[in-house]
Parts: structure tokens; sequence; C-alpha cells
């Protein structure tokens, strides 16, 4: 934004100075900040404000105190959602979902997690030119002069980015053209999704990532694919648990895969195999479904048998090559398959890797005479025999920008950088999915001297218009406001989401229509190929926390357990047991419990591709694969200094995630997990309660879910039936009065993807404790996700065959402070800190707290966490909480604890007591759904739900009572206010 009064903007370039010189506080912090946010309160629905308003002169809608919410659009490298941002006194603090947006609307960690990267002090403050800093003015000159040079040549204007489905974008791209009419938009994602987009091009005629809506089907077959994880541009995980219940036409889901992957550990059935064996199991189904050949394998002739008895109620997916995706399409058009959406497509990949492959064509025959790379690091996201070339040939280019938020690998080889503003402090739009676009909205006024991509093409373009803002709002007003369900820019704004009326239609919905294709397929031979000894099949994937590396130094994410391994830090290579004991590779547990590993290098052909990777053996990975997640490995932010991560895309050889021919050799390096779960098994105790389908439809609720009782001088009586504080007998009516909070989590919707976690985090103030401290076992996390494996035969003797079992079950189960109405933390407590509220919450009072920790010990559920440090202000503990402007993040209606307390979940008190503050003032009753934690509000798939039990129309009340709900350790008779619900596995073939 352009200020006209110099001296408030000398005045603000001074404070920026100093406000990272020296340590300020908040009220600082709003002084600095003050001027700006009336304005950024205004931008949602008037625009940039021209003139500064002194934040003395309280704008209406700003109340200190109370949150504002913006409806935005989250975007990156890698992931999209429809968002809302929850600000204080004009800083974004909190994002949620926005529940009007039909699509797009979860928010799993790494979106929740990208708000800390708006506060990341590594951020580029301002523009560079050849290595120096400089002004925009400077910089502008020196781009318009080169631009206007190349445009006499022949040479191209090549813009290289990741997937950007911007419509307002591409229509000033279009505009640039017309005047630099060399200009060429190439698109590159580090995780390349074109072998899908290309496959939807060959059989449906249309290259856009197909829509599957799951909420009809009772089958999913999945061969490779983590539809639960980034399989799909858009989460999926909304879709899989709606017909998730346990009713006689339950989903019933079989996973194929070689990786244990977070679909793989919520699938009905899993087969472990390798990925070529993969490969030729789909092409066996494929044979049988259209040619009526006969599948050799056993569990394919299972599988065949279930598609053809669930017909268009049956979908199938896959992930690898192209030919697995065409193969995967063909089968649904067969079947009909009712997930398949004819007329909607996924927009928000765009990947192709042939115009990549002529762009590097271009590069080394020096046809490309500007070179501007945008929110992409290529140096280290391209494979290794692509990277080496192109760091030769990128240095001959006249002209190289650079638009990224942070220095990068690529940083080094580039003129200039042109910092690009947070997507919290940009304006935008995008068109993620067929008939809805999506408005970007800034929250929060640019913090540093940055620039979005488009001003810049309107400057260095020469265009007719004032700023971006002023392009976004006519191109909208012109081509989608006419057209949409709404009726101005405003309204669009306010909603953050608007549908479109026109459709983009399937040009091949019959699978009759690729006859040719299906020929291709009829006589082609499955290949087996001989096995060559200590060579593995290597599958690259995506964690759930890193992605596809964008955000590497975040500490949110780094520290975010892997929902698999419980790792934290770092990635490994899987492998399985049978394969790391013939290659003499163990994992071991160390004196104090943490856990080390072996490290091995990875060949091909006789030449190193990776050095001293560790190795985790995972239980369920099939046998000769091996797996590595992408995203690690980065040189630049501190955080790089902290993680030991290795670079997988090095060997990401033809955008393939499927690499052959790995050879592994064991070296003498030792390598330390920071795990925070080293216990993979119940051992036998009833922790996580599960049932099959036709058990739960045809027993009794004593069978699958048997009350837990407590042996006393009466017999076995339930815990409801007694209770050591006879003197407060009158106890259970005050309970009925006013509010009791509970929390119901249902273990059959719940997938372990950790959004929960993040958003505790983001809402409590929870520390980032670093890897040293989570090796000794000192995780700070208020909300754990316990992942436990378990066999078929659930004795104790077959816990020890985990490791070598090919079809292990996986359960996961959300831990939290549950809230006991007769907790046993409250009565060892010394001090009285920890007390019960008479609204069922179980409450720390930290000026109290004298960390004796008695109540740790006396914790059934291990929830409690102990502050070892002031994890603020403390530079061995170098993260947000310890810089002016990560602290920004902090949420101010919840303190930052301090060393020698505990500190544990609260059920978002703040939360709710807001809430019913809200209600006594308008004088009205408190809706069913209006009590939200930062958890269940989170969650994608509703596995978590939070509310008043008093209210006996509210839909927690209902899920206590349901027949599938049990308390956990309920025979210590400790009466929890948190409950489960059994988990029903649809697992007989």
């Amino acid at each position: 934004m352009k200020l006209k009064n110099k001296k408030i903007v000398r005045n603000y370039n001074n404070t920026i100075k100093n406000f990272f010189k020296k340590k300020t506080s908040r009220r600082d912090f709003l002084k600095w900040i003050g001027f700006s946010t009336a304005s950024v309160t205004l931008a949602s629905c008037k625009g940039p404000v021209i003139k500064s308003i002194p934040y003395i002169v309280k704008p209406d809608s700003i109340i200190p105190g109370i949150p504002n919410y913006y409806a935005s659009t989250m975007i990156d490298s890698f992931d999209i959602g429809c968002v809302l941002v929850k600000t204080r006194e004009g800083r974004p603090i909190k994002i949620e979902p926005n529940s009007i947006s039909k699509y797009f609307n979860t928010t799993p960690a790494r979106i929740q997690s990208s708000l800390l990267s708006l506060y990341d002090e590594e951020k580029l403050k301002y523009p560079f030119l050849k290595g120096r800093k400089n002004s925009w003015i400077n910089i502008d000159n020196y781009i318009i002069k080169h631009l206007k040079n190349i445009s006499k040549t022949k040479k191209d204007i090549v813009f290289l980015s990741s997937s950007f489905p911007s419509f307002s974008t591409k229509k000033l791209i279009q505009n640039f053209k017309e005047i630099y009419p060399n200009t060429k938009w190439i698109t590159y994602d580090a995780i390349s999704y074109s072998k899908a987009l290309d496959a939807s091009k060959e059989i449906f005629g249309i290259r856009y990532f197909p829509f599957f809506d799951l909420r009809k089907s009772e089958l999913i077959v999945s061969f490779d694919a983590d539809l639960l994880g980034d399989w799909s541009p858009e989460n999926m995980s909304k879709y899989y648990v709606s017909n998730r219940n346990p009713i006689k036409s339950m989903m019933k889901h079989i996973q194929i895969e070689s990786n244990m992957s977070i679909s793989g550990a919520n699938a009905d059935i899993r087969i472990a195999r390798k990925p070529s064996d993969i490969k030729k199991m789909l092409f066996e189904i494929y044979q049988k479904i259209f040619f009526g050949k006969e599948p050799k394998d056993d569990d394919v002739k299972k599988i065949s048998y279930l598609i053809d008895k669930k017909g268009s109620k049956s979908v199938i997916i896959a992930d690898g090559d192209q030919e697995s995706y065409e193969l995967s399409f063909l089968i649904n058009q067969k079947i009909n398959s009712d997930a398949l959406q004819n007329d909607k497509y996924i927009l928000s990949k765009e990947s192709n890797d042939i115009k990549f492959k002529k762009f590097l064509k271009n590069l080394e025959k020096e046809n490309i005479g500007c070179l501007f790379i945008h929110n992409i690091n290529p140096i280290y996201s391209l494979p290794l025999s692509i990277s080496k070339k192109i760091k030769e040939f990128i240095k001959k280019i006249p002209l190289t920008v650079s638009f990224s938020t942070n220095q990068d690998d690529t940083s080094g080889f580039i003129d200039v950088l042109a910092p690009i503003p947070h997507w919290l402090e940009s304006w935008g739009d995008t068109n993620p999915i067929t008939d809805t676009f999506t408005l970007i909205q800034p929250t929060i006024q640019k913090i540093f001297d940055t620039r979005q991509l488009q001003d810049s093409l309107i400057i260095w373009g020469g265009m007719k218009y004032k700023n971006y803002y002023d392009f976004l709002k006519k191109t909208w007003e012109k081509n989608i406001i006419p057209q949409s369900n709404v009726s101005s820019f405003n309204e669009a704004l306010f909603y953050g989401v608007v549908q479109v009326k026109n459709k983009i239609y399937n040009k091949n919905n019959n699978y009759l229509n690729n006859i040719n294709i299906i020929q291709k397929y009829k006589n082609k031979l499955i290949n087996y190929e001989k096995k060559i000894e200590n060579n593995f099949e290597l599958r690259l994937y995506t964690k759930t926390s890193i992605g596809d590396g964008h955000q590497y130094n975040n500490p949110w994410l780094q520290e975010f357990p892997d929902p698999i391994t419980r790792t934290t830090w770092d990635n490994y290579l899987t492998m399985s047991y049978l394969d790391a004991t013939k290659m003499k590779i163990k994992n071991w547990n160390v004196g104090d419990g943490s856990l080390n590993g072996n490290c091995v290098n990875l060949i091909r052909n006789n030449e190193i591709l990776i050095q001293d990777v560790p190795v985790f053996i995972q239980p369920g990975q099939a046998i000769g694969s091996i797996g590595l997640a992408f995203g690690y490995g980065q040189k630049n932010g501190k955080l790089s200094k902290l993680c030991n991560g290795k670079n997988a895309y090095k060997i990401y050889e033809d955008f393939c995630i499927i690499q052959k021919n790995i050879q592994i050799n064991k070296v003498n390096k030792i390598h330390k997990f920071a795990c925070i779960q080293l216990q993979n098994t119940t051992i036998g105790r009833n922790l996580v309660k599960e049932t099959d389908l036709n058990i739960f439809l045809k027993k009794t609720k004593e069978v699958w879910n048997e009350e837990e009782k407590i042996d006393t001088y009466k017999g076995r009586l339930s815990p409801q039936e007694i209770s050591i504080w006879n003197q407060n007998k009158n106890k259970e009516e005050k309970k009925k009065s006013g509010h009791h909070f509970n929390l119901s989590i249902d273990l059959n919707a719940c997938i372990g993807c950790g959004a929960c976690v993040i958003a505790c985090h983001s809402e409590n103030n929870v520390p980032i404790v670093g890897k040293e401290e989570i090796r000794k076992s000192r995780d700070m996390h208020w909300l754990r996700i316990d992942r436990y494996y378990s066999t078929n035969n659930n004795d104790k003797e077959s816990y020890k065959n985990i490791y070598n079992n090919k079809k292990i079950k996986v359960s996961f189960q959300p831990i939290m402070c549950q809230h006991c109405d007769y907790a046993p933390c409250e009565t060892v407590c010394p001090v009285g800190a920890t007390v019960h509220g008479k609204q069922g919450q179980n409450m720390m009072v930290y000026n109290r707290c004298v960390g004796t920790r008695y109540c740790a010990n006396n914790c059934p559920y291990k929830v409690r966490r102990f502050n070892w440090f002031n994890y603020a202000n403390n530079q061995k503990f170098d993260f947000n909480m310890n810089n002016t402007l990560g602290k920004m993040v902090l949420n101010p209606d919840v303190v930052v604890r301090t060393r020698g307390v505990m500190e544990k979940c609260s059920l978002c008190i703040q939360r709710t007591q807001y809430v019913i503050g809200i209600a006594k003032k308008e004088n009205r009753k408190i809706k069913d759904k209006e009590f939200e934690t930062a958890c269940s509000i989170s969650c994608p798939t509703k596995a978590i739900t939070f509310g008043d039990i008093n209210d006996k129309d509210s839909l927690i009340f209902k899920k206590i009572k349901n027949t599938r709900s049990y308390k956990l350790l309920e025979f210590i008779g400790i009466r929890p206010n948190v409950s489960y619900q059994v988990k029903i596995r649809n697992d007989k073939k």
C-alpha cells in the first residue's frame, strides 16, 4: 500500500528498524501496528486504505478482547483451503475451516500451521539486487530495462511457478503477454500431479484431476493411493467417513500398499505388497473386469468378486505411473462408479511434466532471456540429474527474478529477490474446483517491505490499474459476480467463496469412447521381474506434517508427530523387519528409553544417491520395498540445523514416486530418533475397544461393549454406583444445574491426521521444545494421538509378531485430559493447584503450582505436561516464543506458562466462557454446537464432539447415550468427562 503522508512513512520505517533491534512487548507491538489495524479491518469490504488511521480513534468493528473473523483462502505451493482467519487487535492468531464452502473446507495440520509462517523472523524483509539490499524503485527500473531489451530478441520470458489456479492472475498474465509477446507460463510442482492429469486427459478428454465423491460408496479398493493423505488435491477424509457409520451398508475399505500410510492404517483390510506387485494386481483386476481373464492372485480373485458384487457402489483408485491411473479410471467407467463425478473436476493442480521438460531444453539451448521463479525452489526440489545442470544454465540467463517469502536453495543463483507477502497479507482469488471461486484477502497489513507478483506485473507491464486489488475487483465484477450466487464483490468477500453457473462437462463419460485405450491393455503382458538380491523398490511419499517441504522452517510442523511412526523432526527410510534383519539393521532403545537406529547409503548403478539415511523398521512395510518422505534436507533456515533430514527429491527421477533397483549399504553412523511413543501395542489391555461389523449388528452391547465393573466388598459394581466421595452426596445434583461439558471421540471417524494437535497448539500457546527434549520424553503436546498395532488374534502372544505379520491392524486414539469428576490428580496436589470446576472441567491454577508433579504421577492417562524450562524468552529454545515477531501468534486469552508448573488440556475454557458471556449479554439460550473446542472445530471428519450434556437435545448428549460409548479406564472409578465410541471394522472378506 502506498501512503501519501511522508512523515508517517518515515516513522513507519524507523519503527520497523527499531522493532527488530530490541525486545518489545505486546503493547509495543500494538503501538507499532496500531495505525494500520483500522485499515486491516476495513480491508475486508473497502479495499486498501490510503490514509492511515491511528488506533487511538478506535474503529467500530474492532473491540479489544473481541475476535474478528475474515473469510479467506490459504494457498501455497502444495496446499489450498477455504478458511476463516481469527484476528485479535489486528493480528491473525488462529485458522479455522470455512463451513460455508462445500469444498476445500477442512483445515489439516499444514493449513493451520501456515499461520506461524506469517510471523517467521527469517522472512525476506526487502528486495535484493545482486545480493544487496535495494529499493523497489531501483528493482523496477532494472527489470523494465531488461524486459524491453529481451522483447527485442527472440528469447522467451518465462514464468516458472507452482500450480496457481487464480482466475485474475491468468487474466493479468494475458495482459502482460500483450506487452511482452514472448512470455510463457510454465507450471512446475515439486511433487508432480502430471501423470494423473495426463491420464485424465487420455480417458476423460479433459486435463483435470477427477473429483471422487465417496459418500455413496460401499467399497473402496486403493492401489497404493493414500486417499486420506495427499493423493487427491482436496482432502478426502470428510467424504470417506460419511459412510463409515456401522450400518449394514457400511463402506469396506481395502488398501493395497507398500508403505504403511494413514489410509492403510484406517483400512478394513490392508494388503502389503511392493509397488511392482501392486501394479500387477491392478492389471489382473482390469483384465478380469473387461475381458474375463481369471486372476492368478488369490487376493485379486476376492477383490474382483467384491467389485462385481457391489457394482456401481465400488470405486477403484490408484497411484504411481500414468498407466495405473488410466487403468483405475477405465475400471470406474466400466462399473459406472457412483463416486466418479462426470461434471466435477479439481482444478487446483496444473502440473505439466512435458512442458517443463521443453523448458529445460530451451534453458540448455540458451533460448530464455528472462526467468521469473514464483513460489518454488527448483534447485532443491529437482532430481539430482537435473539440478546439477540447471545450476549451470540458470547463471547464463540475462535476468533472473525469484518471488519468494524466504531465502532458499535457489536464491543464491538469482539476480533479483522480489519478496512476496504471506497469503495472510495478500489479495487474490482461486478456482480450485468446478463451479467454485474463492477470494484471498489480507487480515493484517504487510509486516515487511514485500510486494505481490501481481502488483509487480502491473508495474512492469505499464498497465493502467492502481494496484492488484483494483484489477481483482474489476475482474470479478465483470466476469464472475454476474454469473455467481452473490450480488457484489463485498458480499463475495464476506463469504469468501462463490458458486458460478458455468460447468465443465466430461467429454468421455462412457467407457465405450475409450475403446482404443481399452484394447491397448487387453493383451498387455504382466512382466514379472527377476528379483536381484539386495535391490529394493523405493516408494516416495509425503508426510502429514511437512508435505512438499514448503513450510520446512515451521517449528509447529517439525515437532508434529507423524501419525504412523510417531517420530518428529526427521525423515527416514522405512523398511520391513525381515529385510532389516537380513541386512543386520536394527532399531533399539538406549538407557533413557529413547530410540536409536542404524543408517544406510542409497545406491543405484554404483552411485551413492543419498548418504547416511536413518532406517526406521516399520511394521506392515512390504518386503522388498522401502519408503522415504519428501520435503526434508533443505539447507536454509535455522531449523535446518536442528533437523537432520535427507532430500528425497534427489532420487525423484522422471517425477515418478516409484524408483526401482535401489541398493542399500549399511554404514557405521547411528541416528537418534525423536519419537514420542515407544510403546507400539496395548499389551492386551482393552484401551481401544473394537469389534467386527457382523458382531456389532447381530450381538448385544454386552458382547462388544461390555461395561467394566469394579470389585468391591459388595461384589462387582458399575463405576456409576460407587464413589470414594461419600460425603458429597449432592454432587450429582450439582452436575445437573448450569452447564456440564463433555467431549466424545468417535474412533470410527478418527483417522489420526493430527489436525486437532496443531489446533490445540495454536489455541493454547503450547510451546515447541525441540528434538533433544522430545528424546527425553518432555514433549508438551496437550493432545496426543496414540497409535497402536495389533494382529488378528488379540492374545498377548500375538503382539510379539507385529513386525512379522503382513496384515496387522492399526488403531488411533486421541488422548487429552479426561476431566474426571473424581480426578486422582486433585486429591494428591499438596497446594490445591489442580481443582474441579462446576462445569465439569479440571482446571489448573498456575500461580499455586509448585511443580511437585504428584498429579502427573497419579494420572492414569499421562496427559499432564511439566515445564522443565521457560520455553519463552529462552534462547535454548529458539522458536517462535523467543523472538519479537513470533510471539504475535500467541492467543491473548491463554496465559503463557512458566517453568516449574504443570499444564494440560482445559477443554478450551476460554472459548466456553466466551460463548456463555455472549449469550448472557444477548439474553438468550445457548444453541447446540455453539460450544466448540479447538480440536472439535478443526477435526476434518467431525470425530470429536463437544458440548453441554445438560442440554438433552444436544449432539453430545446423544453421543454419550449411544450404545457404542465407553469411558477409558472406567474401572478405576474416576468418572472421566471424555468418552469414546467403539471402533467397528468391516473386515470380513
